[in-house]
């Protein structure tokens, strides 16, 4: 992919973006004080854990203090020091005044007036729960407390006034934390963003959930189990060690090709990049018009192809479409030199096939994410060489061409961090285990901090959850392609500048593309939020629908009739922007893949029989091997 008159960019600085060894000292420190705080709060009722629960559990947390922080931080990074003293200050309840005083006169903030009134803010809660408490208020269903979280929704963080007061004063400062945060000023954009997106995963990351010393729901599985769930927990943790990732789900519960990635077909053509899958039909006649679908090769193929319940490609065989299946081979050393150009030619080539294959004039296809985003400079070259009639329509799932909104990941871009990122590159690929933790660090509490809270000090066993599956199933990507990406797209927002980049000796212009293009987003997507997916309809030439699903990146697009789960939002008189969109458009229930088949109908459906090549791997067709294929097992 190359550049046109693209001005010198700074220099990088390499380095670690954050610093020392970040999850290491806060786990010191919180270990530190949750001790402190939970042996001066042996007069407040605490249930009866023995007569010295913190010296019994001092060992076990230490252990997983120091496995946790060989998993989490950098190598070689130093630890920060844990903090010392406090239980001096702490002997009394009343002397937490002091202490909450301390620590809000102690915050670096220039103006005054807000530390007195979070301090104020602060001390009125104290004091509204320490009163419950003494005045028997708060005995059966716990006490009232002003600020509700899931994280602490067991009555267990109600009951006792020692973990009302810690997660409510948790959630106080998380909150004043996050709007001083939200507040700063003289920063760009993209440095405001970053502070936002850091101050909220340290504020995560410190939640008395996470530490066994300050959640009760722990305290009361070690005395039940007599520490078994710590030993349970320890095996999970050095476990994931050993892997260099965190485990989601029960892997011995799945196998592709038997529970996943299981709907009949037969790879039909290969290239060093990429196998194509045909699929089997189910019907008897099928479209004419075959659909290429071109997954994201930041993941595997299967998340449209999960259990047979939730597969989006059994789904789309029933319904009478020959479907096609690009599955990329995760990066090796041998594919170090790729770059965008050659993604490009790739489904170009993927095309071509299709329509040689089945001799038919175009095809319908489908991008999700990064493949969405690679098809729309797909579409704008064909155009601009005058063959954009191979494909009659474009249908993307999640994808953006227009990052200037591209969401939390853009707090990874700038030349800081995309130094960093390149000096994890070995033998020109990056591994997916690093880009896997990025995702999650996007989704913390739900993607690391619950696995910790369940796996790890529950010592609760893994749940067979295909898409938890799925989603530790990582692919590496090519180090020059990655670090392009990055720079060209999220950075400097090239794709929607007429002719700025090329691909395959062609400029790239998006305002050629003259298909329908049916435009797909989640209301709850943290990866390509709906107002950056919707940006794309600024720079069509061609018709489009665009629709937004409920949930996120992965449950938004993988939602199937038969769950009757979620909704939808179509509003097809407003075209001006995604706010317009939203505040008048009309809810559905269930899912919105219907909707879609029917868009694809209306634009002219012949059928024909399903017999021939349409049913890969008869008489006289040369296969190469049986569905899911080889690459999507390859690491």
């Amino acid at each position: 992919m190359a550049k046109h008159d693209d001005p010198a960019a700074p220099p990088a600085t390499p380095g670690n973006p954050l610093g020392g060894d970040l999850f290491g000292g806060m786990l010191e420190i919180q270990g530190e004080m949750t001790r402190s705080v939970l042996s001066a709060f042996g007069n407040l009722a605490v249930p009866d854990w023995g007569s010295s629960p913190q010296a019994a559990l001092a060992k076990p947390w230490e252990t997983f203090a120091g496995s946790l922080r060989d998993l989490w931080s950098a190598p070689g990074a130093a630890a920060a020091p844990a903090s010392a003293g406090i239980a001096q200050w702490l002997e009394q309840p009343e002397q937490w005044r002091a202490v909450v005083e301390g620590w809000y006169r102690a915050l670096p903030l220039a103006d005054g007036q807000t530390r007195e009134q979070m301090l104020a803010d602060g001390l009125a809660l104290w004091e509204n729960l320490l009163s419950q408490f003494a005045a028997g208020d708060a005995k059966g269903a716990g006490a009232s407390l002003p600020r509700k979280d899931r994280r602490f929704a067991d009555p267990r963080w109600r009951e006792q006034p020692v973990f009302a007061l810690i997660h409510q004063c948790y959630l106080l400062l998380s909150e004043q934390l996050l709007s001083l945060a939200d507040k700063v000023e003289g920063l760009d954009p993209a440095e405001h963003d970053q502070l936002v997106f850091a101050t909220r995963t340290l504020v995560e990351a410190l939640s008395p959930a996470n530490f066994p010393l300050t959640n009760p729901v722990v305290l009361d599985k070690i005395i039940e189990t007599r520490g078994e769930n710590l030993v349970k927990g320890m095996d999970h943790l050095l476990a994931d060690l050993g892997k260099g990732r965190l485990t989601h789900a029960d892997e011995s519960a799945f196998e592709l090709g038997r529970n996943l990635a299981a709907t009949p077909g037969k790879v039909v053509h290969e290239t060093p990049l990429y196998q194509l899958i045909q699929y089997s039909p189910t019907t008897e006649t099928v479209a004419e018009t075959p659909l290429v679908i071109f997954p994201p090769w930041i993941n595997r193929f299967y998340i449209l192809d999960l259990t047979p319940q939730k597969s989006f490609v059994r789904w789309a065989v029933d319904q009478g479409i020959s479907v096609f299946m690009v599955s990329w081979k995760s990066a090796d050393a041998s594919m170090a030199d790729l770059m965008w150009d050659d993604y490009i030619r790739a489904q170009i080539d993927a095309i071509d096939v299709v329509r040689a294959r089945l001799k038919v004039p175009a095809v319908d296809a489908i991008g999700y994410c990064v493949a969405g985003t690679t098809l729309a400079a797909t579409l704008a070259i064909l155009a601009r060489r005058g063959e954009g009639g191979k494909v009659r329509s474009a249908t993307f799932f999640t994808a953006q061409v227009d990052f200037e909104q591209a969401g939390d990941l853009k707090a990874f871009i700038d030349d800081r961090q995309l130094a960093v990122i390149n000096s994890l590159a070995t033998d020109g690929y990056l591994d997916g285990r690093y880009l896997a933790a990025t995702f999650n660090l996007l989704r913390s509490s739900d993607l690391i901090w619950n696995t910790v809270i369940r796996n790890y000090l529950l010592g609760e066993e893994y749940p067979a959850f295909d898409l938890l599956y799925w989603n530790g199933d990582t692919t590496n990507l090519p180090a020059r392609w990655h670090q392009s990406y990055l720079k060209d797209l999220y950075r400097d927002n090239l794709l929607v500048q007429p002719d700025r980049l090329e691909a395959d000796g062609t400029p790239i212009d998006l305002s050629r593309i003259a298909v329908p293009c049916f435009i797909q987003a989640g209301v709850e997507d943290h990866i390509a939020p709906p107002q950056s997916v919707w940006r794309m309809t600024r720079h069509l030439k061609g018709p489009w629908t665009f629709l937004l699903a409920g949930s996120g990146h992965i449950a938004g697009v993988v939602n199937p009739p038969a769950a009757n789960k979620y909704q939808y939002w179509t509003n097809p008189a407003e075209r001006a922007d995604y706010d317009s969109f939203r505040k008048g458009a009309e809810e559905h229930p269930g899912s919105w893949w219907p909707i879609w088949r029917a868009w694809l109908a209306d634009l002219g459906e012949r059928q024909v029989a399903a017999k021939g090549k349409r049913a890969p791997g008869g008489r006289g067709d040369k296969v190469i091997e049986d569905a899911p294929g080889r690459y999507v097992k390859t690491p």
